[in-house]
């Protein structure tokens, strides 16, 4: 789980760097890792 933290608040704050440089395609594949990331959470709690 400490793992899964990690990968998402690294997108995360790739995201927002990706946001500001304009990067929008960049931006758009940080979105998309952290809701990988997120999905995977709900997993493990859920289990």
């Amino acid at each position: 789980m400490k793992e899964l933290i990690k990968q998402y608040e690294t997108a995360k704050n790739s995201a927002k760097m990706y946001m500001k440089n304009g990067q929008i395609n960049a931006y758009f594949e940080a979105l998309l890792e952290m809701n990988k990331c997120k999905k995977m959470m709900v997993a493990v709690v859920a289990n």
